[in-house]
């Protein structure tokens, strides 16, 4: 069985869970999720490669740079999800299976929440499970690859 590589991209103002609005977003911090998406992986065979940035230069950047080293993308792109179509085109242009997660549930909150311009180019949406949200959707990922391969 073949090692999948799975790429995990973290947007704008992730680096503050824990301490950002814990009633949200809980008190979880992102260290402790990639620790936990570490973990994951290993017991399905996978790795699994976890950054995190405000700009959406770098996270398009990143996205490019999966083609041809990564199997699969994580993204929470946070507030990007609501308006980067450079994030869209991003995943669409790279070819590479992606889901969208998060941690609450968007079209629970504010209605500009509600519409993602990147959930179009992505094979799902976990989305409300907290932290869990995370490990939820590398397991999907995961177990989509691994049909597609068969």
């Amino acid at each position: 069985m073949v090692t999948l590589s799975i790429l995990c991209v973290s947007g704008p103002n992730l680096q503050l869970l824990g301490a950002r609005e814990p009633s949200i977003y809980g008190t979880t911090t992102l260290d402790q999720i990639h620790q936990a998406l570490t973990a994951t992986a290993q017991s399905l065979n996978a790795t699994v490669t976890c950054r995190q940035s405000n700009h959406e230069g770098d996270i398009v950047t990143w996205i490019g740079e999966a083609l041809g080293t990564h199997h699969g993308i994580l993204i929470n792109p946070g507030a990007l999800t609501h308006t980067s179509i450079a994030i869209y085109d991003a995943i669409k242009a790279v070819s590479l299976p992606a889901v969208e997660v998060h941690l609450s549930n968007p079209d629970a909150r504010e209605s500009f929440r509600r519409r993602s311009r990147v959930a179009p180019a992505c094979l799902g949406r976990i989305a409300g499970f907290g932290d869990a949200s995370y490990t939820l959707a590398l397991a999907g990922l995961v177990g989509a690859l691994r049909r597609q391969s068969t």
